[in-house]
């Protein structure tokens, strides 16, 4: 396990050019390696920022975005349509502007059933993208995680037990403080990636930043704690607000 890599930016602007900037080399190393890029995108307004970068002019063009395979890390349980989808903010702020082939958007199908189903459903869906069988786990070239101010990451919150997972790739947890469904991967999946990211920004989470990088391990209570990537690289992409307490 590598030492987990912690990158200042002046502000969130910064921390989107340098997101992107990785982002573009990623896929470039990926695609020339294997003949595609396989990424897993977060949720909030981080993100958002960055997919809205990666969609304007001047960045769209230096992806091949026809060998770029996108899932998400987490998903409400919400129509694809919902203000609080993240597939639904991806597709606002980046899809919509690219041409990539829609057999390469590897949404949650929140509607395919219950939750523990929809969660099995998408499991499958990622072995089958990564050619696996029953047992195996997909490697991700790129995982995208934010940090909530309560220490989640995902959709794995204090008072949920997927933190502690360590067979399935994906679960349905039940959020109390959200009343609310969601279908998160797992650490089996996340620690299994090539390059994990977290995205970083803001002076919500000076407080919360620290106790997770350097305090110690209490997974209940901070379960962003739980991410480290068994042979890939664990990377924090902060702005100067959220990384002020370190």
């Amino acid at each position: 396990m590598s030492q987990p890599d912690i990158i200042v930016c002046a502000d969130r602007d910064a921390l989107n050019l340098e997101a992107a900037n990785r982002f573009v080399e990623l896929a470039d190393a990926a695609i020339s390696e294997r003949g595609r890029f396989m990424v897993a995108l977060s949720g909030g307004s981080t993100p958002k920022a960055l997919f809205e970068l990666l969609a304007s002019d001047v960045w769209r063009d230096r992806v091949d975005w026809d060998h770029v395979h996108l899932f998400w890390g987490d998903e409400r349980g919400v129509p694809k349509d919902h203000p609080d989808s993240n597939y639904g903010m991806t597709n606002g702020a980046l899809l919509s502007k690219l041409s990539i082939p829609e057999t390469n958007v590897h949404r949650v199908r929140t509607e395919a059933g219950t939750p523990d189903e929809v969660a099995e459903i998408y499991a499958g869906e990622l072995r089958e993208a990564f050619g696996l069988g029953a047992e195996g786990v997909p490697s991700f070239d790129l995982i995208h995680l934010g940090l909530g101010d309560d220490g989640h990451t995902a959709s794995m919150f204090p008072g949920t037990t997927a933190m502690h997972e360590s067979e399935r790739l994906v679960v349905a947890v039940w959020v109390e403080k959200f009343q609310q469904h969601r279908i998160t991967m797992t650490p089996v999946v996340l620690n299994n990636a090539a390059e994990v990211q977290f995205l970083v920004a803001g002076a919500s989470k000076v407080d919360v930043l620290p106790q997770v990088i350097a305090g110690p391990y209490e997974p209940d209570r901070l379960p962003s704690q739980t991410v480290k990537p068994s042979r890939g690289q664990l990377r924090w992409i902060l702005d100067r607000e959220a990384a002020a307490k370190l």
